[in-house]
């Protein structure tokens, strides 16, 4: 995979386009998880989609990433259980030198995910939670491309 940014504002999420699966554990057993990257609004923005996959039930999120009227880049969320986020691009280098990602205010506290390239082909996504210790790594995903 080329970790290679294309044109535009929105040009960082060029290597996410596509389809992409993982499969990782978590405290309701196995999950396989779909996320798709797809351009939208005449390329103005980018429309991500996930799905999550349990034993018993399965999970679902829209969300658009694009430019707010401060010409921030950010994402606004809607999931399947009602709730809904929006977070700004924040710097994440600190995890891998060409990550991207977010940090959004959350119920429980800042939080943030990142987006990263892996030599195996694929993306490294997290979350984390803002701790008086730095950050908490509570969700570590590898994604391939689903072909």
């Amino acid at each position: 995979m080329q970790w290679k940014a294309g044109r535009g504002k929105l040009g960082m999420f060029t290597p996410l386009l596509g389809t992409w699966q993982a499969v990782a554990e978590s405290e309701m057993g196995p999950v396989t998880c779909t996320r798709k990257f797809t351009t939208v609004l005449d390329g103005t923005h980018l429309q991500l989609t996930v799905n999550w996959k349990f034993r018993e039930r399965s999970y679902d999120e829209i969300a658009l990433i694009g430019v707010n009227r401060a010409k921030e880049i950010c994402f606004w969320s809607y999931t399947s259980d009602g709730k809904q986020s929006y977070g700004v691009r924040s710097d994440v280098t600190d995890i891998h030198p060409q990550a991207i990602g977010f940090e959004a205010e959350m119920p429980a506290g800042l939080a943030r995910m990142a987006y990263w390239p892996d030599d195996k082909g694929g993306f490294r996504w997290a979350v984390e939670s803002k701790t008086k210790k730095g950050w908490n790594r509570f969700t570590e995903h590898h994604y391939l491309p689903l072909t």
